[in-house]
This record gives C-alpha cells, structure tokens and sequence, in this order.
C-alpha cells in the first residue's frame, strides 16, 4: 500500500482548558467552577511497583491484573475502549437513518441504511452461499491464454478480487504537485513473508493450520481435489513471498522509490502482458509509474512465465474467495474467523453483525455519518481549542531545534521551515466527499463492496489529471486514531479522541499534555523520524540536512534501534528495532516536545500539587495512562512481526527512560528497572 505514515494516535485538545465563571440566578452571588482534577486514574496504578522500575506497571498494573479482553476482541485499553465508544456512537446514528421511512433513493443516508443492511441481513446472506461469486469464478475457468490472465489481473485491481500485487495512485514523493501510479508487493494469504520461511514452532504451527484451512474452504467450496489445490496455493504464496522486500526494507522510502512509466513497462516483452493489463485498467502510457520493489516485479514476471496457467487460475479462484469469505454464507464466514482471527490473533469470537455493519459503513461511507457525528460529539469550540493546542506544540518544537546541540545551523534553518510549513487538520474536513455515483443496495452485500472498489478505482483515475486534492482527508471524523503524511507535510486529527485519558476537561492540564499533548507531538515527530527527515516542507523527498549532521543524525537513531532490540516482549521474542524506529522516534519526540510545551504553558507557571502528585508527575502519569493495553499472546506476536509500533508498554518506558525529566520527576537512580545511564540516553529532538 502507498505510505501513509500512520502513526498511534492523536487529536483533540487541551490548550488553557479551564472551566469559566458562570453567572447564577442571585444576581448578588457568582459561581467559580469546581477544582480542576488531577486526571490520575487512580483504581488502575498498582502501588506496590516502584515507578522507578517499572513506570508502565506502576500506573496501568492493577487494570493489567484485573481486565479481561472481550471475547469478541483481540485487545483492550484506552485505544480500544474509546473505539467501542465510537463504534456505538456511530451506530445510534445508523439506527436512526434506517428507521426512518422517508429516505430518499440514491440519497446518502439511503445509502448508509442499505449498505449496512446488506451486511446484517444474515438470513439472505446465508440463502445465497457462494452465488455471488458464480460469474467471477466462471471467468476465471474460462480463461484460456496468460494474456487473457493479464487482463484478468487489472480488472480484479478495479473490483478488489485480489492477486498477486497492489496498483495504486498517489502523490509522486519527488514531486509532491502530482499524482502517480504506483505497483507494490502482494498475493500472499499469510500476513507477511516471514510466515512461510520462519522455522521458529509458532511459525511453523500457523503455517500447518493455514494448509488445513486452504483444505476447509476448498472442501466447502466444492472444489475439485480440495488437499491438492491447497498445496498448489502454499507452495505458489511461498515463492511469490520469496521474491518481497522484508517489512524493514519498505520502510526505506528511497529504495522503494523506481520512477518509469505505464508505456515502459508495457513494452516489456514476456508471458506477463503488461500492455494488455494497463490498458484494462483504463490507465495510458504516458503516466508516470513508481515501481515500488523492483525485484519483486522481475521476479513475478519470471514466476509467472514459469507457472501454468491451470495454477494461475487456481491461484485467483483462491483470492478472489478469500478476499469475499467474511461477507458470504455462514460457513465460510465461520471458516475464515476460525483462521484469521482465532489461529492468527487468538480472538475466541466473532463480532456482532451489528459492529462489523459499522466497522463497513466507516469504511465505505464515513464521511457520511461522520457529518453527524461531529456535530453531535465535536464542538466548533473543541476545534479552536485542538488548534491552539498544536500551535503550542509547534512553538516547542521550534525552541527544541534551535537548542539541539548536535544540528548545525544550516540544518535547523531547513528544519525550522519545515515546521512552519506543516499543515494541521482538526476534527473533520472543510469539504466531504460526494458519494453520488456509487451504487448501494440493500441485498446485495458481495455487489456493494464490488462498486465500491470500482467507485474508488474510478476516482483515482481522476486524480491522475487533477491537482493535488488538500481537502482530503484519509480517516474519517470518528476513527480514533490520527496520521502524518510526510507528501502533504500535514498531520490531521480526527475528532474521536477528544476523551480520557487522551484529554480531560475536567483536568489539569499536566496530565492533558502527557496525554493528547505527547500523541500531538508524537505525530509532529514523524516530521522528523527517519523517514520523514527525509522529506523537505513542501513534501518532496530530499536531502536538506548537511553530511555531518545526517550522519549524527544516524548515530543517534541506532542507539535507539539498539535500544528497542534490547527490549523482551516474551520470553521468546524481543521487539524488531530497526521495523519500530519511525515510530519510536515518534514517541520520543512526542513526550519531549509536549513536556517543553507544558513548561511554556500558564499551567505549568500556575502548577499545583493535586492527589498527591505534582505537576511533573502528573504529566508524565498522563503519558504512561494512554498506552494501557493489553492483547492476546497470538496478537502480540503477530504485532511484533508486522507492525511498526512497539508493543505499548515500551512504547512508555522506552521513551520515558531515555528522558531526563522523567528521573528528575520520580527520582530514579542507577540500579532502578528505568534507568539508562545518561550518556546511553538517546536524544533527538
């Protein structure tokens, strides 16, 4: 997929959040507000671990000890409650469009209504078993030359049918004034290529039960020969993951930037026809094309004039089932939860129709229920306050850079104006997006995600001849979560966040800057991560730093590798430095920059002990109460080998241990679980 850089979370404010003075009915009496709150969820600290040795424990460990994760669900804390939060907000607002009787044809609220109907309208779904699939799977059995499968591969591209890799359109990273297409690795039914190599037992246990659920669904699709073609599409997926970067090397946005043309590749000569797929797809010559991990596409073309058509074919019918599985019949459904979730993630059951219908409708439509959903849970006054908030983080960010020791003046010029340029997004766009020709029914759930991904293909094909659209947004206003995009140099916040323990109205604002204020900053760090230092303001990847400072630079972000490496997530697996370092220079520089915004601040000058702690304390209590999570052993490792984020409890005390502040805070001294010696401590920014 083309980068984003995504980041864990963020938005909402904090700013100078006091409660005013209020007029009351005796005209001869006012009213101050109630005393603010120290915002300590204190029924979730275990009191008998030392903040000293273990930060994250002393303030999330007796929830640790007691939460029980949902069955319905792989993890639990503060991320995952506030999207359940969302998740029922959201469906209130459904429920309401889908009683109403007056729903206009082709309306967006019709739409929301019908789609959402379509995936909770069980009993039509399980009536029609693999029916929507018929005509698909026909076209496949019909094809008889590898040009033909060529074609075949572009329309899948438009109708999400799968294959054996991603097309996409995006912003060029050297010139961030257009759209490109792009070709990115693909085709695996495993989450990434370690999966089929890895000799370590819970590898080799997945990829034994991934063998018997190829069987099953093959079984149940009344397929020819079911433990055959099983085979056939593991031994297929484990050369196609052969040929992929590892998830390391795609975080190197140099590397898997390969400019050519749509008309350059056409004119390779091999079985791959290239012509016949762009031409397919509806995309000319004269478009540019990044091609993202080059030996992978030299790879696939020999693979693929080296497999017989009959596998191909085989290979296709399985995407193209796979890829519809969880919105067909009862029994595949059941089948694909079984694997994907329960032997994958380690979740014991699957989740109510009625959340999924609105995890779909999010997907498909978000901005349509995202319209209403800002209005009944984000005010203007919220917008205007997360706006001042990150101004504040900006104005740190600014006084951080120009005291860094290490970084010359020429590069603090580069990076000061990289900071003025950044863009922020608040709550929710200025402009929606207009769903008027995308086609929803109520009865047809397979037909709907089908014309949704032709409604989008479409609309990308348009960006290739347009402008760059700044008014997009990537996530609607409800995902609790939050983005930078190093192409934009903007860093966007969703409403949905705007709660504890992110930000807390009723609190002071120590703990709303370790909170909101740190994933604020967290996300303005990726600025200026390993990766997006190596994007200039205007959004174009290149070099602005000197040679000795890029090379201090470097220095700096391998201790923090080190660092994390270093960090036992279970007794058989340690976190992957090198996958983790954007986001854990992220976090460190989010706490960094949020505490120097809280001591620029007027509450940090009217600070005040409150329940116990001061100030300080509170603010980095604030931080370690956002990362409380905790998640199933089988999530947990798949996590460790495909996500970019640490796992959250090192999310906390890695940075909180390379901080100096956070000694001085809680008096943490050589021989504690939390302490670095300070000439180990990493400091970036």
């Amino acid at each position: 997929m083309k980068r984003i850089v995504i980041g864990l979370v963020l938005t909402i404010s904090l700013g100078l959040l006091l409660n005013g003075c209020f007029e009351s009915d005796d005209k001869n009496k006012t009213e101050t507000a109630a005393p603010l709150t120290s915002g300590v969820f204190a029924e979730n600290m275990d009191l008998s671990v030392r903040p000293q040795d273990n930060f994250y424990n002393y303030i999330n460990g007796t929830w640790m000890k007691t939460a029980e994760i949902p069955s319905d669900r792989t993890s639990d804390g503060a991320f995952y409650e506030l999207r359940e939060k969302s998740r029922s907000d959201v469906r209130a607002i459904i429920d309401e469009l889908a009683a109403r009787p007056d729903l206009k044809a082709g309306s967006p609220e019709q739409k929301v209504a019908a789609l959402y109907n379509s995936m909770t309208d069980v009993d039509h779904i399980n009536s029609l078993g693999m029916t929507p699939l018929v005509a698909p799977l026909s076209a496949i059995d019909n094809l008889t030359t590898k040009s033909e499968l060529s074609r075949l591969m572009a329309r899948n591209q438009i109708s999400g049918g799968g294959g054996p890799f991603h097309l996409f359109v995006g912003i060029d990273d050297k010139d961030a004034t257009r759209y490109i297409c792009g070709l990115w690795q693909g085709g695996l039914g495993l989450p990434e290529r370690d999966y089929y190599f890895n000799e370590d037992d819970n590898f080799a246990s997945i990829r034994e039960a991934y063998l018997v659920h190829l069987e099953k669904m093959f079984t149940l699709a009344k397929w020819d020969n079911p433990a055959n073609q099983a085979q056939i599409i593991f031994d297929l997926e484990a050369q196609i993951a052969s040929l992929h970067n590892t998830n390391v090397e795609n975080r190197d946005s140099e590397a898997i930037y390969n400019l050519t043309s749509v008309g350059e590749l056409s004119g390779r000569k091999g079985d791959m026809d290239w012509a016949a797929f762009w031409d397919e797809a509806g995309i000319a010559p004269k478009y540019a094309l990044n091609i993202c991990q080059p030996v992978f596409i030299d790879g696939f073309e020999k693979l693929f004039a080296e497999t017989s058509l009959d596998t191909w074919k085989v290979y296709m019918k399985w995407n193209l089932l796979n890829n519809a599985a969880g919105m067909l019949s009862k029994e595949f459904d059941d089948q694909n939860f079984d694997f994907y979730n329960r032997t994958l993630s380690g979740q014991q059951e699957q989740r109510p129709r009625w959340k999924r219908g609105v995890d779909l409708v999010n997907g498909v439509l978000g901005e349509v229920v995202g319209k209403v959903y800002v209005s009944r849970h984000f005010t203007p006054e919220a917008k205007v306050r997360m706006m001042d908030l990150v101004e504040n983080l900006r104005s740190a960010y600014g006084v951080a850079i120009d005291g860094l020791d290490w970084m010359s003046a020429e590069t603090k010029a580069e990076a000061q104006r990289k900071l003025a340029a950044f863009t922020p997004k608040i709550g929710y766009p200025d402009r929606w997006r207009d769903y008027s020709d995308l086609e929803i029914m109520d009865d047809d759930l397979i037909g709907n995600l089908a014309r949704t991904r032709q409604f989008n293909y479409a609309d990308d094909l348009k960006r290739l001849d347009e402008g760059i659209r700044t008014w997009e947004w990537g996530m609607s206003p409800q995902t609790v979560n939050a983005y930078y995009s190093p192409s934009r140099n903007e860093v966007v916040f969703p409403a949905a966040i705007l709660q504890p323990p992110f930000f807390n109205i009723e609190a002071d604002d120590a703990v709303n800057y370790g909170g909101i204020g740190a994933v604020i900053g967290h996300e303005m760090g990726h600025g200026f991560d390993d990766q997006g230092a190596m994007y200039d303001g205007n959004g174009n990847m290149r070099n602005w730093w000197t040679e000795e400072d890029l090379a201090e630079f470097g220095n700096r972000t391998q201790g923090l590798i080190e660092q994390y490496n270093g960090f036992e997530v279970l007794d058989d697996l340690f976190i992957n430095g090198e996958l983790t370092l954007g986001e854990n220079i992220g976090d460190l520089s989010g706490v960094t920059i949020s505490h120097q915004a809280y001591h620029m601040s007027d509450a940090y000058k009217n600070r005040q002990d409150i329940d116990g702690f001061t100030g300080e304390q509170r603010f980095f209590i604030g931080y370690g109460q956002v990362w409380r999570s905790k998640f199933t052993e089988e999530e947990l490792r798949n996590r460790v080998a495909t996500d970019v984020h640490s796992p959250s409890e090192f999310r906390a005390r890695g940075s909180l241990s390379n901080f100096t502040p956070f000694y001085e805070a809680f008096g943490v001294k050589e021989g504690d679980g939390m302490y670095i010696a300070s000439e180990e401590r990493v400091k970036i920014w």
